[in-house]
Parts: C-alpha cells; sequence; structure tokens
C-alpha cells in the first residue's frame, strides 16, 4: 500500500481566487468547504517561471520536503495566506515506511513549521499534516483525525487528486460509492418475502 501527496490545502473560495486565472491549478473539493490544490511540476513551473527542484538527499527536519520550496514557491503561498490560512503538505509512503511534513502560512508569514516526522510515534493529533489542518481550521468529526475528517484518505497519490479535481467530485463521492456497493451487496444476500409467489420474484 502506498500513499504520496504534494498539496496545499485551504479554504475553497481562498484557493479558487488566488487559482481563477492559472493554466495549471486543479482544485479537488474536500469536506468542511475546504479545497486540496495538487502541487505539481507544471503548477510550480507557472507560479514561479522555474522548473521545480527536489532534493535527492534524506529528508528531516531542516529538510522537511521532497519539494524544494523555494523563495518564489513560498512567497507565492504567504501572499496567498493574507487572504486566510494555508497549508502545504507532503507525504510519501510505501510498504508502511515513508515520511510526511507540512508548514501553514498566515497572513503572509510562516505561523507553523515546517515540521518533519518519518516515525509518527507520537498520538495522531501531533503528526504533522493533522497539526497543520487543525491550525488552518479543520474542526473535529466524526473522522478518526482531521486527515480522514477532510477526505484525504480517499486518493493516493498527486495524480489521483488531479483526476478527483477534474472530474468535479465530491469529497464524499468514494463515501456515496462505497455505500451504494453495500447497499447493493445486502440487496443480492436478501431473500424474496414468503410466500408470494414465485412470478412475484421477477424470475
Amino acid at each position: 500500500m502506498s500513499y504520496q501527496l504534494s498539496a496545499v490545502v485551504a479554504d475553497v473560495d481562498l484557493l479558487m481566487e488566488q487559482t481563477a486565472d492559472l493554466d495549471h491549478a486543479v482544485l479537488a473539493a474536500l469536506r468542511q468547504d475546504f479545497a486540496l490544490l495538487p502541487v505539481t511540476p507544471q503548477l510550480v513551473e507557472e507560479l514561479t517561471g522555474a522548473l521545480p527542484d527536489f532534493t535527492v538527499e534524506e529528508l528531516n527536519q531542516q529538510q522537511p520536503f521532497r519539494l524544494v520550496l523555494s523563495t518564489a514557491l513560498a512567497g507565492v503561498f504567504a501572499g496567498w495566506s493574507r487572504q486566510g490560512p494555508m497549508a502545504y503538505l507532503e507525504a510519501d509512503f510505501s510498504g508502511g515506511s515513508g515520511h510526511q511534513a507540512a508548514v501553514v502560512w498566515l497572513a503572509g508569514t510562516v505561523a507553523w513549521g515546517p515540521c518533519f516526522d518519518a516515525a509518527l510515534d507520537r498520538p495522531r493529533a501531533e503528526w504533522p499534516i493533522n497539526t497543520a489542518l487543525v491550525r488552518i481550521g479543520v474542526e473535529p468529526g466524526g473522522w478518526i483525525d482531521p486527515f480522514a475528517e477532510l477526505g484525504l484518505h480517499l486518493e493516493g497519490s498527486t495524480e489521483g487528486w488531479l483526476a478527483h479535481g477534474r472530474r468535479r467530485l465530491s469529497a464524499d463521492y468514494w463515501d456515496d460509492l462505497a455505500e451504494e456497493w453495500e447497499y447493493r451487496q445486502n440487496a443480492v444476500n436478501q431473500q424474496p418475502r414468503w410466500p408470494d409467489a414465485v412470478g412475484e420474484w421477477g424470475i
């Protein structure tokens, strides 16, 4: 099982306003009126005029992201945060090992982080992505943590979120599919009412 993410998360209205004129911005709907913006090489180039850099060194607290947040790119995100808090989230897991990292901007400056964690041996509430989501305003709900509360588990990759956004799917799309599948499975396994005539069974 693998999971990979490189994205900005913020209020949907904020992201819609800031990305309205961008050719390579695709917004994917999340719960609680948040949206996710996949950060792709094409988007980085459009925002900064330069191709993105990716570190090949081992990640740590000093270098928490695989995508290098250049001065130009961080400046764009900081500028957007003058309209409200926003977070850059990065995760990469495969076979149970990997990392997650996050940073939050507010009012044009870094408000929290960046924070990196490859062990995830602390309580879930203290994991970088969960902490960042709370700091941008995600409210607790019925799901296990803020990550699941927004629906960030619904796609397993940045490319998956691109497809999700292009198809204009709601954050509850997969939940609805699961409910429909469960309903159909239960319907198949149900016995017809007794003692109705065979003709009423539709066979």
